[in-house]
């Protein structure tokens, strides 16, 4: 079982998420990408989110349909702030055998070393990160003292191609707080929640 990672705090997802997803399930050959969304990521511990159920319902409504996405409100039912590291070991003895794929974007790589425990991330899973076509390769040298040779060598030997797409939550918020259109940013039933549930006003 090849599973691919995919965390955030999705407020709210888009189109650059799925797309993200969907691109690391082709390339990859992933069985399954899984959609953890944050009770509270470390990064962000100064803004006030969504709540939990309001991006978990966005979440479920975005991935619907998608035999191959699925929803882990791991972090959420743990609470407090999300680490990666916890999430990776927990779901690593919960699935034993399974062969985990975390996906990121190339700024998140730059800023892993800031992680708590990046070695054992990085020992519990591999982390792939996304880049645009014709873009450098990721860089993993910043990680070269926490990881063996071998190590380093296999996490450098994945790719994962996007298309340029410059969509982002921020983004959206920020549209959804003027009254701007959504649409084609984030699906349809997403974009009507939003509107329903009059968020980000």
């Amino acid at each position: 079982m090849k599973i691919g990672i995919f965390g955030g705090s999705f407020d709210p997802i888009h189109y650059g998420h799925l797309l993200l997803a969907e691109s690391a399930r082709e390339q990859l050959s992933l069985d399954q990408v899984w959609f953890v969304p944050a009770a509270v990521a470390p990064h962000k511990q100064d803004r006030h989110a969504t709540s939990a159920r309001q991006r978990v319902e966005m979440l479920e409504l975005a991935i619907a349909g998608n035999e191959f996405f699925r929803l882990s409100t791991i972090e959420i039912d743990r609470g407090g702030v999300s680490y990666t590291v916890d999430t990776l070991q927990t779901i690593t003895d919960e699935t034993p055998g399974a062969e985990l794929f975390l996906l990121m974007g190339a700024d998140s790589l730059r800023d892993l070393l800031t992680w708590r425990e990046p070695g054992r991330i990085c020992e519990l899973a591999v982390p792939v990160v996304s880049r645009r076509e014709g873009s450098p390769d990721p860089d993993f040298s910043s990680l070269a003292h926490l990881l063996s040779p071998a190590r380093l060598l296999h996490l450098s030997s994945f790719r994962l191609e996007m298309p340029i797409i410059e969509f982002s939550s921020t983004e959206l918020r920020r549209r959804a707080s003027t009254g701007r259109s959504l649409r084609y940013r984030t699906p349809r039933a997403v974009e009507e929640y939003i509107r329903a549930q009059g968020l980000y006003r």
